[in-house]
């Protein structure tokens, strides 16, 4: 080697490092897409968090108290650090996905809604709700996230499987609850014989535009082999890759006005 000339190369190199991170950075937020999660069985949920920490990419998460792997449930004692953990980092926001995972059927007559509370392998139960009665399953939520980390969550819910009505909506802007829903499913819970999983990457990385809000699930019980956490790297790497940065939905144009 020429030892004089080492000291030029280095310096070419760390230039030429300087560069790529520059052009990175530039071309890394041309666009924006936010990631979300509901829970789910928990199954790959640390998987999923030390995935974003490691990229220190912001996530928002839609909590509620859904059956998991071992018996409990996402909001028991057993789960309170990781919300902790997740909450204390600063980078993510929450949301309620209602406590029971209350799926709504339909608008009913007597001015009440009728909902099916069915997570993961649960049996479905029906009941019927009305305004009130749903924003106090959404404040449940609420009252829970404050007991594991002390920190207030903030007023977006998502409805479980996205299903509302227009009279669903009002009643949960009238007790100041901000609905957020999704641009691109991952497909985490797609049957596997609709998609494989290369298939399913393949099809967020096309599919995926400026302003996207991106769902996917912190574990599914029918989906074999699973998406996540496998494919998880790949695609935050690829939508890199593809000019995309990741934003809070805080900083969603259509979402900040919730957060205010």
């Amino acid at each position: 080697m020429n030892w004089r000339a080492a000291p030029a190369r280095v310096l070419g190199m760390v230039l030429g490092l300087v560069l790529a991170t520059v052009q990175g950075a530039w071309g890394q937020c041309s666009k924006t897409v936010y990631l979300s999660f509901d829970t789910g069985h928990m199954g790959v949920a640390l998987a999923v968090a030390a995935a974003l920490d490691r990229q220190q990419i912001p996530a928002s998460f839609f909590l509620a108290a859904e059956p998991t792997l071992d018996g409990g449930h996402s909001l028991d004692a057993q789960w309170a650090p990781y919300w902790r953990t997740l909450s204390a980092s600063g980078r993510h926001d929450f949301g309620s996905h209602t406590w029971a995972h209350d799926i709504w059927e339909a608008d009913l007559p007597n001015g009440a809604m009728r909902f099916r509370m069915q997570a993961g392998r649960q049996a479905p139960r029906w009941r019927e709700l009305d305004g009130p009665a749903y924003c106090a399953e959404l404040e449940r939520v609420a009252v829970r996230f404050r007991e594991m980390t002390g920190q207030t969550l903030s007023r977006i819910y998502r409805a479980p499987a996205g299903r509302t009505s227009p009279r669903l909506l009002a009643a949960t802007k009238a007790c100041a609850w901000h609905h957020v829903g999704w641009d691109l499913a991952l497909g985490d819970d797609w049957p596997s014989s609709r998609a494989s999983n290369p298939q399913l990457l393949q099809r967020a990385l096309k599919g995926a535009r400026d302003g996207d809000i991106l769902l996917a699930h912190l574990g599914i019980w029918s989906r074999q082999p699973a998406l996540l956490p496998e494919l998880l790297a790949p695609l935050l790497d690829g939508l890199k890759a593809k000019g995309f940065c990741f934003g809070r939905l805080r900083e969603h144009p259509q979402h900040a006005a919730a957060f205010r």
